[in-house]
């Protein structure tokens, strides 16, 4: 490791969603943000590549210390680049003089992190790259460190309380059962998956891109959906809505690499409390059809979907 680059990784009991929702959440973030005995009274977030953040943390004596950076790679759930640099209150970039942090700093640090699922916790992988010396590198695992056993206890008080993606397949099953409470009425979910300029913004793994081919939306109607990898390798999607009403929607799924292999799916929504309740069932033509596709990584494709489609929802 170079006296310039700081690398941190910490396990938390928490799954990805979660973690990735207490890093990008103002709300979440302002309760966990900056070393033991410091608050952070701003938290702003502009979630997007070029977007930019702005952090304040405040020391028990009073001091404010402004951060502010751009986000120059976002994979949801997965991976955030952004740049670090000190701030003034108003977003612009200062040196570390500016609060009285002596050598040679840079104007800008690159900070990488990757969120991993690893048996249903979180593995946290923090790279904070452009410390002027291996010193001021330890001092800022400290800091880092006591920021992350804050982290700790956010995510040990908000797991009872987050919706995360419960899925169903007994073994010997021909069905597979995805259940999510959103943050979001029945309506907005609704238009999430009926609306051809919405679902390319969450269907499927972030990693492809789709494309709409064909989508009628409406007892009768077809859709056609093809996605593209990194590579350029296309993988098209088609079936039917046998079903289509505000709080219900029954279509066919085929993957047109396997044809004949055809998945009934029902997915319904409940309204609970001012949230909703999706329950998602597929039907597969076998028990051997359901295995193949589960090997295959059916069940790793649909949670990301379903998270994306949260992110999605979720913004007012």
């Amino acid at each position: 490791m170079k006296a310039s680059e700081l690398i941190i990784t910490r396990t938390f009991d928490a799954p990805p969603g979660l973690v990735w929702k207490a890093w990008t959440d103002p709300a979440l973030m302002g309760r966990w943000w900056g070393p033991k005995g410091f608050t952070a009274p701003v938290i702003k977030i502009d979630l997007r590549v070029g977007g930019k953040y702005l952090y304040c943390m405040r020391s028990a004596e009073g001091q404010d210390i402004w951060s502010t950076g751009v986000f120059r790679e976002i994979v949801p759930y997965r991976k955030i680049v952004a740049t670090d640099s000190f701030a003034d209150e108003k977003g612009n970039v200062v040196m570390a003089s500016h609060y009285g942090m002596t050598g040679e700093w840079p104007a800008e640090l690159i900070a990488t992190e990757t969120f991993e699922e690893v048996k249903g916790k979180t593995r946290l992988s923090l790279r904070h790259e452009g410390f002027p010396s291996a010193g001021i590198r330890e001092m800022a695992r400290e800091g880092w460190s006591e920021s992350f056993d804050k982290l700790d206890i956010v995510l040990m008080e908000e797991k009872e309380h987050y919706a995360q993606n419960v899925i169903v397949a007994e073994p010997g099953s021909q069905v597979a059962t995805l259940t999510r409470v959103f943050d979001a009425p029945p309506e907005r979910l609704f238009k999430a998956y009926t609306d051809p300029d919405l679902v390319p913004r969450w269907w499927g793994p972030a990693s492809l891109t789709t494309k709409i081919d064909k989508m009628d939306a409406r007892t009768g109607g077809s859709w056609r959906f093809v996605q593209r990898d990194p590579e350029g390798n296309e993988y098209a999607f088609h079936g039917v809505y046998h079903e289509v009403s505000p709080n219900r929607i029954v279509q066919t799924f085929e993957y047109e690499g396997m044809p004949g292999h055809v998945m009934f799916q029902v997915m319904t929504l409940e309204k609970i409390d001012g949230k909703t309740k999706m329950t998602d069932k597929s039907f597969a033509e076998s028990v051997e059809d359901l295995e193949g596709m589960l090997k295959e990584g059916m069940m790793e494709g649909w949670v990301e979907s379903v998270e994306r489609l949260a992110l999605l929802v979720g913004k007012k």
